[in-house]
């Protein structure tokens, strides 16, 4: 079963499921320095078609997947300067991590303790900080027909096509490429991450950090979205806890 999302087609596994989805510790791994922005987009004389279509049903399912968390994510807005004090203070707040595994959908990450898990349509699990929805760790399960990352593409074209796809969403002001890099874990399993800045209309400047792998023929993507403004920029040592969730995304441990 083919899937159409923005004008893309890319190939979902006939799940029942899916046919019901409303929305269009590891190594550290060695990031790729930032390219020049005219990188960031792929011409189609530089590949095959083949690995041009596999490419562009990895964004689409990517794009489909950060749709899917960002629609059900929302933004506590601070004008005043006693929120904005708040806002900073917790902000400053350290995080301390715990694990999640899911044996059903078959992934294990560490996630922030305080950080509350909701009930959205459209994600597998969300865990949202209190009073600010938009700081969030979320992961979409996907069925697809390859089992392998290297099936769609590189991890920097990877990441190229993503950036592609934020940047023609209408929300977007600006999109930010900051690296990509390749992990494995303990068995070979591919673990593309992914880090970029977004500028929206919804929501304000957000780093998002995004890793993902496939096996047993799904797709899973990991989405970890936080504020990353000039008044509350993103710290260096809630930056090293977010990597950590990063790094920790793989699959469930067998029973």
């Amino acid at each position: 079963m083919t899937m159409l999302v923005h004008g893309l087609t890319f190939p979902f596994s006939n799940s029942s499921h899916i046919q019901n989805l409303t929305i269009a510790s590891s190594p550290s791994p060695t990031r790729s320095a930032a390219t020049p922005s005219a990188s960031l987009f792929f011409s189609s004389n530089s590949a095959s078609p083949c690995r041009s279509h596999a490419s562009n049903d990895f964004s689409s399912v990517v794009f489909l997947g950060r749709r899917v968390l960002l629609s059900i994510s929302s933004l506590l807005v601070c004008s005043d300067p006693f929120s904005r004090s708040l806002s900073m203070a917790m902000a400053n707040q350290v995080l301390t991590l715990e694990r999640y595994t899911d044996s059903k959908e078959g992934f294990t990450l560490l996630r922030p303790s305080s950080w509350i898990k909701v009930e959205k349509a459209g994600a597998t699990v969300l865990f949202e900080e209190a009073n600010k929805g938009s700081n969030n760790v979320g992961i979409v399960v996907i069925p697809v027909r390859i089992s392998s990352l290297r099936d769609f593409g590189t991890p920097q074209f990877v990441a190229d096509k993503l950036i592609e796809a934020e940047r023609r969403k209408e929300s977007t002001k600006e999109a930010q490429f900051i690296s990509v890099s390749e992990r494995s874990n303990k068995e070979g399993l591919q673990v593309y991450e992914i880090e970029y800045k977004v500028d929206s209309t919804r929501g304000g400047m957000k780093r998002i950090f995004s890793a993902a792998f496939v096996a047993s023929k799904k797709l899973y993507l990991l989405n970890i979205s936080h504020s990353d403004g000039l008044e509350v920029p993103l710290d260096k040592d809630k930056r090293m806890i977010l990597e950590q969730v990063l790094h920790s995304f793989d699959v469930a441990p067998s029973t």
